[in-house]
Parts: C-alpha cells; sequence; structure tokens
C-alpha cells in the first residue's frame, strides 16, 4: 500500500473515530441531562414558571393568559421540533430541521431558551427585567443576542419564535392596540356597548333595563380604587383558534342548552338553586370556592391547570421533550377553550346571579351567606351577594357559559389522553382560619381538597363556580361539555404536528354539530 492510499485511510479512520467519540458524547450528553431534568424540572416547566410569575404580576385577564400561554409554549415547540426527526413546527413545517449532527440537548436547550425568553417579552413586556431576563442569565444565555442565523440555536429559537408572534399578532386579539382608537393592548375593537348601566354592589335593580342581559358593577378594588366594569375580551369571538373549525363551532350547541330567560321557570328555579347553595355552605364549599376562583394577581384558570400539567411532570419523571410537546397541547387546548366560551358570553351577553338575585328576589326575605363572619342570615334579597372578595364580586364579562368549566375539561380531556389515565392523586390543605373571605373564621378546622382524577378536579372547578355564586347551574355544565369537545380536538391537532406521519384513529367523541 503507498504513502498515499496509507494516508487516506488513515485520515478515514481519524474521521470515524472522532464522528463515533462524538456521538457517543452527545448521546451522553443528552441522556444525562434527561435524567437531571427526571430529577428535577424540566427546562420546559422552568420557563413555564416564569410565564406564570409574570401573569401574576400582569394584569391580563384569563382569555389573554390561554392566549400567551399557548403562544409561548407554541414557540418553544416551534424551536423544538427543528430538532426532532419526526415533528412538524407550526409555521415552517419541516423546513428548519436542521442537520443530525447538531441535534443535540445542548443545542436544543438553547434554541428552546431564546424562542421562549423573545415570546415572554413579547408577551409580558412589563416583566421583562423582573422575570425573563433573570432566567435567561441563570441558564447562562446572553438575552441580546439576535441573531437570524438559523444554523446556531440562538438564531433558529429567534426565527421560529418571530414568525408565531408575527402571526399571532393580527389574530384578533389586539395585543399591539393597533385594531383601536385607544392604542390599548387588548381593547375592544368590535364596539361592544353593554344593554344594562352600572351599578353598585349589591346592585340597585331599578337600573336595570333587561334582566336577561349582563350588568355592568362597581365596587372598590383592593387599593381602595372605584372600579367600573367593562366586558374584558368582547372582541374573543372574532379570535384565530388552534384547533376549532371557527370561534362559532359550538355555538348551536351551546344555544340549545341556555341561557334562561327572565320571565321563564328556569331563569326562577336557577337562581333558587344558588340561594339554597349560600346558605347551605360548608366550609369545605367554601373552600372549594376559594382554592378555585383564580382572580386576580393569580395564575387565572389557564395558570392553574399548568400548575397540574407541572404535577405530572414531576410524577411521571418527563425529559424536556415529554414536556414540550405535553404544554404544546394543553396551553393550546386551553387557549381553544377560551375562544368557545368567550364567543358564548358575547353571542348570549347573560346576567350574572349577582346581578339576577336581588332583581328577582328584591323585598321578599331570604336566607342566604350575609357576609364574612355572619355565616346563614333571612335578609332582603336586594342584599344578596356571592361568596367572593368584596375587592372582586364578580368577573367582568358575561355569565353564559362558566371560563372556569371550559378551561378546566379541556385541560383535564388533554392531560388524561397524554397520559393515557385519568389518575391525577392530588390534594391541598387549609389551615383553620385561612380563609381569604372569611379571614379568622373559616374553615373552623383544618380542610383538605383531595382529586383522584384530573375529570373530578375539573368537575370540582365549574361546581365551586357556583358555590361562590358566580355561575349558574347550566353555565357549569354546558361549559364542561364544550371543554371536552374543545380538549379532544386540541389534542388532536397537536398529535398531527408532533408526529405527522403517525397513523391513528380518530378519537371517539359526542359532537356538538
Amino acid at each position: 500500500m503507498g504513502i498515499p492510499q496509507l494516508s487516506r485511510r488513515i485520515a478515514a479512520i481519524t474521521l470515524i473515530l472522532v464522528w463515533v467519540a462524538y456521538t457517543s458524547a452527545a448521546d451522553t450528553e443528552l441522556q444525562g441531562k434527561k435524567r437531571n431534568d427526571d430529577q428535577q424540572e424540566t427546562l420546559v416547566v422552568r420557563w413555564n414558571n416564569a410565564f406564570l410569575e409574570a401573569v401574576r404580576e400582569s394584569k391580563l385577564g384569563p382569555p389573554m393568559v390561554a392566549r400567551a400561554l399557548a403562544i409561548a409554549h407554541t414557540c418553544m415547540y416551534d424551536a423544538w421540533a427543528a430538532y426532532d426527526a419526526r415533528a412538524h413546527g407550526t409555521q415552517f413545517g419541516s423546513s428548519l430541521r436542521t442537520r443530525a449532527i447538531s441535534h443535540s440537548y445542548r443545542n436544543t436547550r438553547e434554541s428552546m431558551s431564546f424562542a421562549a425568553y423573545r415570546a415572554g417579552v413579547d408577551l409580558f413586556p412589563g416583566q421583562k427585567s423582573s422575570v425573563f431576563d433573570p432566567v435567561m442569565k441563570e441558564l447562562g444565555y446572553d438575552e441580546t443576542n439576535a441573531s437570524v442565523d438559523v444554523h446556531t440555536p440562538a438564531g433558529l429559537g429567534n426565527v421560529a419564535c418571530a414568525a408565531v408572534l408575527s402571526y399571532r399578532h393580527h389574530d384578533g386579539a389586539n395585543q399591539l392596540g393597533d385594531l383601536s382608537p385607544s392604542g390599548l393592548p387588548y381593547a375592544d375593537w368590535t364596539d361592544y356597548h353593554a344593554v344594562n348601566a352600572s351599578s353598585t354592589v349589591p346592585v340597585l335593580p331599578s337600573l336595570l333595563s333587561d334582566p336577561s342581559r349582563w350588568e355592568p358593577l362597581q365596587y372598590l378594588d383592593v387599593n381602595g380604587t372605584l372600579v367600573t366594569q367593562a366586558f374584558l375580551g368582547a372582541q374573543w369571538y372574532r379570535v384565530k383558534p388552534f384547533a376549532l373549525t371557527s370561534p362559532d363551532q359550538f355555538r348551536s350547541f351551546v344555544r340549545a342548552y341556555g341561557p334562561a330567560q327572565f320571565g321563564s321557570d328556569a331563569f326562577r328555579e336557577q337562581a333558587s338553586e344558588l340561594i339554597e347553595l349560600s346558605a347551605n355552605l360548608t366550609d369545605d364549599e367554601k373552600m372549594i370556592a376559594e382554592y378555585w376562583k383564580d382572580g386576580p394577581h393569580s395564575e387565572t384558570p389557564p395558570g392553574h391547570w399548568c400548575l397540574f400539567a407541572q404535577l405530572v411532570s414531576r410524577r411521571d419523571h418527563h425529559t424536556i421533550d415529554d414536556d414540550v410537546k405535553m404544554f404544546f397541547a394543553l396551553t393550546n387546548a386551553l387557549f381553544d377553550a377560551s375562544i368557545a366560551a368567550w364567543d358564548a358570553k358575547r353571542a348570549f351577553d347573560s346576567v350574572r346571579p349577582a346581578t339576577a338575585i336581588p332583581y328577582l328576589f328584591t323585598g321578599v326575605q331570604i336566607r342566604s351567606w350575609g357576609g364574612p363572619g355572619k355565616g346563614t342570615v333571612t335578609l332582603d334579597g336586594a342584599d344578596w351577594k356571592p361568596y367572593q372578595p368584596g375587592t372582586f364580586p364578580t368577573p367582568p364579562f358575561p355569565e353564559y357559559i362558566s371560563g372556569h368549566s371550559t378551561f378546566s375539561t379541556a385541560a383535564a380531556t388533554v392531560l388524561r389522553l397524554w397520559t393515557g389515565d385519568d389518575k391525577m392523586l392530588s390534594s391541598v390543605t387549609f389551615a383553620p382560619g385561612s380563609s381569604e373571605i372569611e379571614p379568622g373564621v373559616v374553615p373552623v378546622r383544618p380542610v383538605t381538597l383531595k382529586w383522584t382524577t384530573f375529570s373530578q378536579a375539573a368537575e370540582q372547578a365549574g361546581m365551586s363556580r357556583r358555590y361562590g355564586g358566580i355561575h349558574f347551574r347550566a353555565a357549569d355544565l354546558i361549559g364542561q361539555a364544550v371543554g371536552h369537545l374543545v380538549g379532544v380536538r386540541a389534542y388532536e391537532k397537536a398529535l398531527s404536528y408532533i408526529d405527522p406521519q403517525a397513523v391513528r384513529s380518530p378519537l371517539v367523541v359526542d359532537d356538538a354539530n
């Protein structure tokens, strides 16, 4: 063998050895990182916690939160998909898929983090320095790296997220405020006007012109500022969904079961049912109402179910791959749930119990919860109030259908389908006197809420709004039904991106159309 041939063979052998060493190191790194993620939180959960922290600091309402979480996790998913052998991104399909040699955990992690960061700053600009910059520093990344070179992890993450953001900036939510004269983010641009004049709490029945329709309320918030409600998310029936064929896909189904109209037996019966619930509230039921209320400065209902998804991640020892897919499906289901629920709220513009009950029972002596520390008392129906904090007595949008019920059942459906089991096994315990509404008084003894299944948790979330005097029965039950339909469709749509080549039997559901 001549010297030139020998040199070429040595070079070839050397190249093979280098490649074997590289791939072995990459595999070792990947497996090591996955094991490390199993023992603590995955990168996806770390960013989800950052998004939830931003939600708590912001003033976004539930539909805006659902959309923001879906966008953030879609940005992360699209960055991740570029490094996966089968997955397609939502904006670029498989065109961003990189060379196999770059499919390392390190590159995937970096790309996903830049995508998450760009999404977080865009959706929660006020939390850039307090929430998102610190996470990037903690992870060891330069947040000022604005590269658009898709051959680098940072550039790919930036480009993947920018495409999602560009699409969603024009989805009808009015995130940028460019659809409305005020220029305010998420302002209504569809010219909604309430039929009824606003009223203080308890409401003044004399101000009500249509007892079937929503009435804005006035109250003092936690800062002592007088708040006059406006329909939060009035434009949401015009937002582009993820998996739904249209925002009003289930409107005919929802219409078939409600809302009850003033003058009907059903209208009075639903009000009487809530009065009876209020009169007989146990400490357990009060804490159920408080635990699930998810009002201002909380994660809101969509974020609450992200916390349950984190529980699944820890319990089932998820890798980063598991979590990026699960949160992608979950948050987009929550997003579509917001659209379906708010489409109904806009279409039916239905009255809240806080208005309907005083209107119906003014001058009538009723037995009901009398206020913090008062227990059940006899009072004039005009003075009825829901079991809620006086600083946020009822949400600023119409009643039918329940957002809590729709969000919760959509999320429970996705988590059940993802895990292949309805099993949840979680609980929370409240110490005596820990009530926010009746501090020092409720509960008398420790109260533990337990959820064996995701479905049970979702049903309790819906029922909590009836205990709290926020929703009537129909809004809860139909919200749950719509949530299930939304969850199945979002899960199927997510799977079509995660593994487009897989052959799947359609999930069997009761179609509302």
